[in-house]
């Protein structure tokens, strides 16, 4: 995997006129996913970028919530007090979104009314986490960063012309995405009943107005990045969820649960599309604001000859075709997903187990990879950018490392620890409202199998941001092509030969699988770019967290064990047991990484001990 190598009110109700459309998996296939980040004894210092403030510098002070007070050292220690402060905010960003999902899934379900929603839903975000967030991730941040050092302006004519020409483009594309809005919702819900498909097409063409917002917000989110602000980017999603929260609560309240595409008001359908947009244009307008606080300020052109565009554009034409491959897997898993669940409703099997339910679950099993890995991430982007512009492959491979063993010591244990009490955390999360208890059983079922490709769906995002960081977005659209077969045809697979309600957890499993060739692949190029990936040190540490959590995984079985015997199906249970295996389990945990003298425990533990002495 990661060897080191010698070699460097009324209704709406108008039926589609579109046909039928293929079925799901006979159509093209589907890469990985995302959407888009190990102490060292040794120390990495922090890059020296004219332009470019540190990840710990003090200039995030209060204007957007990063500051975290300090500066950076000539240590790893500004990075990963940027990476702390990072993480609360990802925290109560992530906190607040799984709030509104729980609001959201109450009030519309996992079943057919939920599904028309999401579907509808998913498609400004595809451009959010996979066009505009990965183009911010390859190509935005490491050009600005180049410009801000080799520029007398600092950057500034760049920024401008960058700024005023997504602004236009993004607009343009969202008035063709609303006005093509019908043809959109087929492509992803083709086999969707017909009350369904209006109520999906009526949604989008509120929803599809995002796409504006979205990709505007990843902009100014990378212009804030390599200013070295970071705090805005992740607080401003608290907004935009509290908004949908709201929104979704007192849909609830006017509609009860329950509700289905033939049931439905233009009324709670116009609440529902507008709320939800609006949330997202609340979002945008908090970035544009912290980003005129650093002192820029947007002056539009469009001189674009001699910019430097070109040079980025020709960069991202192969992230493009990584972004159509990712979405042609999105396409994949959503038609899936979406026909599966119509056929088991049709069928009388009243479980919610289409796009809703995987949505809910893939909420759930993304919490920890945004929290710990996330942030590292994002503020090791611009450094590790500046790196590779100076060749420093041995500062790329360092960064790559540490940041890759700090992950795994919390998300190791983490992994394990969600699949073994995916289902009491699923009903006690989701199981109310409009999501019986069945419901988010199923839910559980999708969680436990996404949970245990959470490392390996970690190690590939970062292995993809060295590629970024390196300028080379060529490789990880080559690479897209091998996870895209992977996963298509065990998607396929699931849906010709599961039951309905289980073609979804069959479509997560290959989803997760899909990382893992994809993480070898990754290595293997990287490994040869770069000189090695310190892999020796990476599959000691990794080898060490897996053996140092069975213990934990045999206390799991056995409070479950106990509480399935002795207390039965409940809150108590429901809540108990996930509560006091999730606690015993980190006491093991600990106490054989001890005993097996992983280094990162004890890189953890001072850190801790140096942030309580202050």
């Amino acid at each position: 995997m990661v060897t080191d190598s010698p070699n460097d009110g009324g209704k709406h109700r108008r039926r589609s006129s579109q046909p039928e459309g293929p079925l799901p998996g006979e159509s093209p296939i589907r890469p990985s996913g995302g959407p888009v980040p190990s102490f060292e004894e040794g120390e990495l210092p922090e890059p020296a970028v004219p332009g470019v403030p540190s990840p710990g510098d003090d200039r995030n002070g209060g204007d957007d919530g990063g500051g975290d007070g300090g500066t950076a050292s000539d240590t790893g220690g500004g990075m990963m007090r940027s990476s702390a402060i990072m993480a609360i905010g990802t925290m109560a960003s992530r906190i607040t979104g799984f709030a509104r999902t729980i609001v959201l899934g109450a009030a519309i379900g996992t079943h057919l009314l939920g599904d028309a929603y999401h579907t509808a839903h998913t498609i400004p975000f595809i451009l959010n986490d996979l066009l505009i967030g990965g183009l911010m991730a390859s190509v935005v941040v490491p050009f600005l960063v180049k410009r801000r050092k080799r520029d007398a302006d600092g950057g500034k004519a760049t920024e401008d012309r960058l700024f005023t020409t997504t602004f236009v483009a993004l607009f343009l594309l969202t008035a063709v995405a609303i006005a093509a809005a019908e043809f959109l919702i087929w492509l992803y819900g083709s086999r969707f009943t017909g009350d369904q498909f209006d109520v999906s097409v009526y949604l989008a063409r509120y929803l599809l107005s995002q796409i504006f917002f979205v990709g505007l917000s990843g902009l100014l989110s990378a212009m804030l990045n390599t200013r070295g602000y970071f705090g805005a980017a992740v607080w401003a999603p608290v907004l935009n969820n509290l908004v949908i929260m709201s929104v979704a609560g007192v849909f609830l309240w006017m509609a009860g649960p329950g509700q289905t595409p033939s049931t439905v008001t233009d009324g709670q359908l116009n609440l529902l599309g507008a709320g939800t947009a609006a949330g997202m244009v609340l979002q945008a307008l908090v970035l544009f604001v912290a980003l005129t606080r650093t002192g820029y300020r947007w002056r539009p052109r469009l001189d674009l000859r001699g910019s430097g565009l070109g040079e980025a554009l020709r960069t991202a034409g192969w992230m493009m075709m990584y972004t159509l491959l990712t979405q042609a897997g999105l396409w994949i898993t959503t038609n899936i997903a979406n026909a599966a669940n119509v056929t088991a409703i049709e069928q009388g099997r009243d479980v919610g187990a289409g796009i809703t339910a995987y949505n809910l679950a893939y909420q759930l099993f993304q919490l920890p990879y945004a929290i710990i890995a996330v942030s590292l991430i994002t503020v090791l982007l611009p450094r590790m950018s500046a790196h590779a512009d100076d060749h420093d492959w041995d500062a790329v491979r360092s960064d790559f490392s540490r940041t890759l063993r700090i992950s795994a010591f919390v998300l190791v244990p983490m992994a394990f620890a969600i699949a073994l009490f995916a289902q009491p955390l699923s009903i006690l999360a989701f199981a109310r409202g409009s999501i019986s208890v069945a419901d988010a059983a199923n839910i559980g079922q999708i969680l436990a199998v996404m949970s245990l490709g959470l490392v390996p769906f970690t190690i590939f995002q970062l292995m993809l941001r060295v590629f970024f960081a390196m300028g080379d977005t060529r490789s990880p659209a080559m690479i897209a092509i091998a996870n895209l077969a992977v996963h298509a045809a065990l998607a396929l697979v699931s849906y010709l030969f599961l039951p309905p309600e289980q073609v979804v957890v069959g479509v997560a499993a290959g989803f997760m699988f899909s990382f893992l060739s994809g993480l070898v692949i990754a290595g293997t190029v990287l490994s040869r770019r770069i000189g090695g990936l310190d892999g020796k040190h990476i599959m000691g540490t990794l080898l060490r967290l897996h053996l140092a959590v069975v213990p934990s995984i045999a206390a799991g079985f056995g409070v479950l064990w106990l509480f399935d015997t002795y207390v039965g199906p409940g809150l108590l249970t429901y809540l108990g047991a996930p509560a006091a295996g999730c606690l015993l389990g980190a006491l093991f945990f600990l106490v054989a990484a001890r005993l097996l003298r992983v280094p990162e425990l004890s890189a953890a533990v001072e850190l801790i001990r140096g942030r309580l002495r202050r």
